[in-house]
């Protein structure tokens, strides 16, 4: 079995319960405060390895306290860490959410190490030889992405991309995308098309498919819509009695990458990313 090579954030997530998210100004009492290992490039690493796929990360950690958590997670998880580096003089990354009373929730994130990332790495003999798919994120620096994707293709190593969160994608990465995965906000900033239910996301996928090869556009509870060849299709959310949306996205793309990474065709591989990610939304982390 080839590995799943993740390149992205680690964050240590500082996660607070509340009957609903602050408004400008407003101060709201919590009822619950947690900490937990993150980051989209780490979340995604660790659903890929849970869903039985070999996985290695190149990323980022303080010298610190969370930086170790980090490390520990990803190693419990079943990850190949080593190529994570400790930054001396930096703290990790972090990021703190509010979870409302219905399940949603909203963050604020400080990439700290992140943007430290190396990819020296990617350029020595023999780093591509066992990696069936490189899986990127937007919470690192722009330059890096570019880098290590550039080198994937130079290698014909597959690289999805996960745009999230939402910036203005440099043509030369674009270039180098063969699977896309947004949400329907990041969808509809990239085809400038609305993106409110089912219908929309697939005419999002459809426009999208123009640039890449592989189009998924999540739609929360409405469900998914994707995009191949001139081909599109959608499959409705599964209804699930909802606990948490957080990291459901970065379940779905972890899941998503394994299922593609062995060569299910695109629509297997998008419903049983779909029935992991209703899954997760639906448990307690």
């Amino acid at each position: 079995m080839k590995n799943i090579l993740v390149t992205g954030s680690l964050h240590y997530d500082i996660m607070l319960d509340a009957d609903h998210r602050p408004r400008k100004g407003e101060t709201v009492m919590g009822t619950a405060c947690d900490y937990k290992f993150g980051g989209k490039g780490g979340n995604q690493a660790v659903a890929a390895a849970q869903a039985g796929a070999r996985v290695r990360f190149i990323g980022a950690v303080g010298d610190d306290e969370q930086g170790r958590f980090l490390l520990g997670h990803l190693v419990a998880a079943g990850v190949d860490a080593s190529g994570v580096q400790v930054v001396a003089g930096s703290p990790s990354g972090m990021s703190v959410a509010i979870t409302d009373a219905e399940g949603d929730y909203g963050a604020v994130v400080v990439s700290n190490a992140n943007l430290h990332i190396a990819a020296a790495a990617c350029h020595s003999p023999g780093f591509w030889d066992d990696v069936a798919m490189l899986v990127l994120q937007n919470e690192v620096a722009p330059g890096l992405n570019l880098e290590i994707a550039r080198a994937a293709r130079a290698q014909q190593v597959p690289v999805c991309l996960n745009a999230a969160p939402a910036r203005v994608l440099q043509p030369e990465l674009a270039a180098c995308i063969d699977v896309l995965v947004v949400n329907a906000v990041e969808a509809r900033d990239m085809s400038g098309l609305p993106v409110e239910d089912l219908v929309g996301a697939r005419a999002a996928a459809e426009a999208l498919s123009a640039s890449f090869a592989r189009v998924v556009v999540t739609a929360g509870e409405h469900g998914v819509a994707f995009s191949e060849k001139g081909q599109s299709g959608v499959l409705p959310a599964i209804e699930v009695e909802l606990v948490s949306t957080h990291g459901a996205g970065d379940c779905f793309v972890g899941v998503l990458s394994r299922a593609l990474a062995e060569g299910e065709p695109l629509l297997e591989a998008v419903a049983i990313a779909n029935q992991a990610a209703a899954e997760h939304v639906s448990r307690v982390a």
